[in-house]
């Protein structure tokens, strides 16, 4: 680790900062690897060293990229990449980076001129039939960090094979420093670099209006894009589709990468609303919608009477998925091979929705890659026609023009849906509570515990080892009736994954995994009862048992 750093310290850009660092366990937090890279691309903190964000290690990766495309030949060097970033902190600069590095090795990149979604980068790839995609993103992570994500041809999150054959590559270069990279002006002179806006930011509105289906459009609407990517095509299609009362949080609508309002600029945080509570309360709003920086996660909060109510993850979606499936119904539309995804972590109480419309439901690994390649299969074999997708970390697909989860276009839906309800004088909420009524009291929990570094690595491999190899026999007091370790693969038909999920005997279920992009170790609870109190206990007795367990 010493050598890398003199190495950085000697070639780098970041010579000062480096020079700062004066405790040994912060040079090694930044040099014991390189940031990992995966089907989900890659996601760490800025800064100098090999695992941190920087100019470097954007390069090394759009290397790896560049060199995979020119393997596949001319056509996919022509056909190209589309290069999309959202508003954190050198996000355009990263992106111009990207197009450079590809432009070095004669490979055409489509660049977008101003920040935008995730899921718009997943549909101009698919629009503009190239053959790759990348968005600069962290995501909801916190301000301090930042990513580089790849798509593949189909607008969709790179397969495994795809993955890692761009590691392979990045680990053939033996000097990062010189991989080359065209600057912005030799770049844009060069004709390999088209910049892109408008003609996408129309295709993708008009593929957003093909979603509404509710006349009635008499709803008032707070909207913040928590100062990211999601501002202008959100309010676009809510208004174009004729939800002309849209009232944006004017201080979180100024797109920073400080996102200075915020302490955590995701959706699934409650401190995220304050602001449009506020709003919501000042102008009497019936719905408030919050998308994260790159706009592919939504948080929804409705109109109680007295104070706003946050719906999970879990809740939008089993609201949406019973909306679309009713309509579709009610217009004779709704095919005999219908079938809605979600993921294994996500709340069965999709699954009794979809079971009350005869739809099939479809579990997949976490990860939208998953829906988005089902989805595909769906296409190629004709088995089932793809009605929605969702995971409980607030992602949702209904329009499979896009190929990730998309909170614009569910803002959008979610709209849609209230404005029908209310018309038939009910909120969100009230639909909520009919279905609960009839189908159960569904009620989950999420604990996120972080570990950080190359220790924290470690305590999280030491809690899924004992969970995996010293499975309780119960939890609470109820029977675990049977364990679903993933890690062995083909477990229910699924690829291998690091998961293990234990099956109660009273309809309840623990999951646990390590996340994909941060140092968390997750642990999912999902509990049915016959009444809202009855969940909550259970929820409660259940997560204690975990968090005794892991402690």
């Amino acid at each position: 680790m010493e050598n890398l750093y003199n190495e950085w310290l000697e070639k780098s850009l970041y010579k000062e900062e480096l020079q700062g660092i004066l405790e040994e366990a912060e040079v090694a937090d930044r040099f014991y690897q390189t940031v990992p890279f995966g089907t989900g691309g890659m996601r760490g903190k800025l800064g100098a060293g090999t695992n941190r964000i920087n100019i470097h290690t954007i390069r090394l990766v759009a290397e790896g990229l560049a060199r995979e495309i020119e393997k596949q030949g001319e056509l996919a060097k022509t056909r190209g990449v589309v290069i999309a970033y959202d508003t954190r902190h050198f996000s355009q600069e990263f992106a111009y980076e990207t197009a450079g590095v590809l432009a070095a090795h004669g490979i055409q990149s489509y660049v977008f001129t101003a920040s935008r979604p995730t899921p718009e980068l997943s549909f101009a790839v698919r629009y503009l039939a190239a053959y790759a995609g990348v968005v600069i993103t962290a995501s909801h992570n916190p301000k301090q960090y930042n990513g580089f994500k790849v798509y593949g041809e189909d607008g969709a999150q790179l397969t495994p094979q795809f993955a890692d054959e761009i590691v392979a590559h990045m680990n053939a270069v033996e000097d990062l420093f010189t991989v080359e990279s065209l600057g912005r002006e030799q770049l844009l002179a060069s004709g390999l670099c088209v910049e892109i806006l408008e003609k996408l930011d129309d295709a993708y509105n008009m593929a957003l209006k093909s979603l509404v289906t509710a006349s009635e459009k008499d709803l008032q609407l707070v909207y913040t894009p928590l100062h990211g990517a999601g501002l202008e095509p959100t309010k676009r299609a809510l208004v174009e589709a004729g939800f002309t009362n849209v009232h944006v949080v004017a201080e979180q609508a100024i797109q920073s990468g400080e996102f200075p309002t915020v302490a955590y600029p995701n959706p699934e945080e409650a401190d995220a609303f304050k602001l449009a509570i506020a709003l919501g309360h000042q102008v009497g709003a019936e719905l408030l919608l919050a998308t994260d920086p790159d706009a592919d996660r939504l948080g929804v909060a409705v109109f109680n009477g007295e104070s706003y109510q946050l719906l999970t993850g879990n809740q939008l979606g089993a609201l949406l998925l019973h909306y679309i499936l009713q309509r579709k119904q009610q217009a004779g539309e709704l095919p005999n091979n219908a079938a809605m995804l979600k993921t294994i972590v996500t709340s069965e109480f999709g699954t009794a929705i979809a079971n009350k419309f005869n739809v099939a439901a479809v579990n997949t690994l976490t990860g939208f890659k998953f829906i988005a390649e089902k989805i595909a299969e769906w296409e190629q074999t004709g088995e089932h026609t793809f009605m929605f997708g969702y995971e409980e970390s607030y992602g949702y697909l209904a329009g499979d023009f896009v190929r990730d989860k998309d909170a614009v276009q569910i803002a959008l839906l979610t709209a849609d849906m209230a404005a029908y309800y209310k018309k038939q004088g009910m909120t969100l909420l009230d639909t909520l509570n009919t279905l609960y009524e009839e189908l159960g009291s569904y009620k989950e929990a999420l604990v996120s515990l972080t570990f950080e570094g190359l220790e924290g690595q470690q305590k999280i491999a030491s809690i899924m080892d004992n969970f995996r190899n010293n499975a309780p026999k119960e939890f609470a007091g109820v029977e675990v009736i049977a364990v679903e370790d993933y890690s062995a693969g083909n477990v229910n038909g699924l690829p291998k994954a690091d998961v293990v999920k234990f099956m109660l005997a009273d309809e309840s279920w623990i999951c646990v995994r390590p996340s994909g992009t941060e140092p968390k170790c997750k642990f999912y609870i999902g509990v049915k009862k016959e009444s809202a109190r009855s969940s909550n206990e259970a929820i409660t007795s259940l997560r204690e048992a975990v968090m005794h367990i892991v402690k």
